[in-house]
């Protein structure tokens, strides 16, 4: 049955438009024209979020982040194992799927490192990348209090991640 609902909402939404008298081929093509031009937009933004992920990276930076963090981590009952997949998640979501790989794949599956990190990739968000994105497109230009706030609660939500593991 499930198979059949995308579909059905598909030719739903032509026979509506058809219905309405809407010319469901160019709303399409001004659609992708509108698309085109928003990516070739947002483009300078992505482009500086993946240099500077780049740059931590191969620079060593985050290794050093991490000797520096992962103590501290440690004392908010975080494993020190899931440093940099903590500290990379905010910035990148396929580089922190790799690290969250590379977990799975030393720690196992069912592992108390692996859960915790499970939780963490599902309940936090690529803060910067989104923030990029969507504040390139409004006038705001000052984000304020955004970014902090965003960034604490990724804390938070690795936090609660490490308690709620070790109970279950």
């Amino acid at each position: 049955m499930s198979i059949y609902i995308i579909p059905l909402l598909i030719l739903g939404i032509f026979v509506y438009a058809f219905c309405r008298g809407v010319n469901t081929y160019k709303s399409f093509t001004e659609g992708a024209k509108a698309a085109l031009k928003l990516s070739i937009e947002i483009l300078p933004f992505i482009c500086a979020i993946l240099i500077a992920i780049q740059l931590l990276s191969k620079s060593g930076l985050l290794d050093y982040i991490v000797i520096a963090v992962g103590p501290l981590f440690e004392l908010m009952g975080i494993p020190r194992e899931l440093t940099a997949f903590i500290i990379l998640k905010p910035f990148s979501g396929s580089g922190s799927i790799a690290l969250f790989e590379e977990i799975v794949r030393t720690y196992g599956p069912d592992s108390y490192i692996t859960r915790v990190a499970s939780v963490v990739a599902g309940s936090s968000e690529t803060v910067f990348y989104i923030s990029a994105v969507y504040f390139s497109k409004t006038n705001i230009r000052r984000l304020g209090y955004a970014i902090p706030v965003a960034l604490f609660c990724v804390l938070l939500a690795a936090i609660f991640a490490a308690l709620i593991c070790r109970f279950m």
